[in-house]
């Protein structure tokens, strides 16, 4: 109604009207197009005092509460304890492998310890041998020069017993050669003489 009322009570601008004029109008039509919204909404304000205030509603009784088995929780628990036993078997299988690793870790130490001891035993045998070898080639080098000199010895004994043993074929030799002129000489006389040799027939009759 105040709207309708400030349309009707709306003057009507002249048909050319003057700067002054002009500028005057739009004040004036500003201030009332201010009053009409003001009027607006001073007529909401009491439409809102004036609504009815509702009444209060009564409490709801309270209802009985069931417990229900979710079978979505009896899943979840169901998932947790495979969950723990999926758990603990990947512990003991790493467990079980941590102790394979350590074992094949300790035979690999103890390989390798009797490796080098293996190593050490034979470098020393193949020492001693190499010591043992030089050694007896010495020997055997002093044995084959103590073989030359004693060959050499013994050939030059041989050498001075053939001598000794021609000497003495020789002084064998000339005693028979002596014996043989004296045996010729006597035997010379024998027949000269007329005689026959006593001892001769001494030995035959005998």
């Amino acid at each position: 109604m105040a709207e309708e009322e400030a349309k009707r009570v709306e003057p009507q601008p002249p048909e050319n009207p003057s700067p002054v004029a002009a500028e005057q109008l739009k004040k004036e039509e500003a201030k009332e197009e201010e009053e009409v919204v003001n009027s607006k909404d001073v007529c909401a304000s009491d439409e809102k005092s004036l609504s009815p205030v509702p009444l209060e509603k009564p409490l709801p009784a309270p209802a009985i509460v069931q417990k229900v088995v979710d079978p979505f929780v009896e899943k979840n628990s169901e998932v947790a304890v495979d969950r723990d036993a999926v758990l603990a078997r990947v512990e003991a299988e790493k467990r079980l492998a941590l102790i394979k690793a350590w074992e094949e870790s300790e035979k690999t130490k103890a390989d390798n310890k009797a490796y080098k001891k293996l190593s050490a035993v034979e470098s020393w045998e193949n020492s001693k041998r190499a010591a043992v070898e030089a050694e007896l080639k010495q020997i055997e080098e002093k044995l084959e020069k103590k073989r030359a000199e004693y060959t050499e010895k013994m050939k030059n004994k041989v050498v001075e017993l053939h001598k000794i043993a021609e000497e003495k074929r020789a002084m064998v030799e000339a005693n028979r050669q002596e014996e043989f002129l004296k045996v010729e000489e006597t035997a010379a006389k024998f027949r000269a003489s007329g005689y026959s040799p006593k001892k001769f027939f001494a030995c035959f009759s005998a």
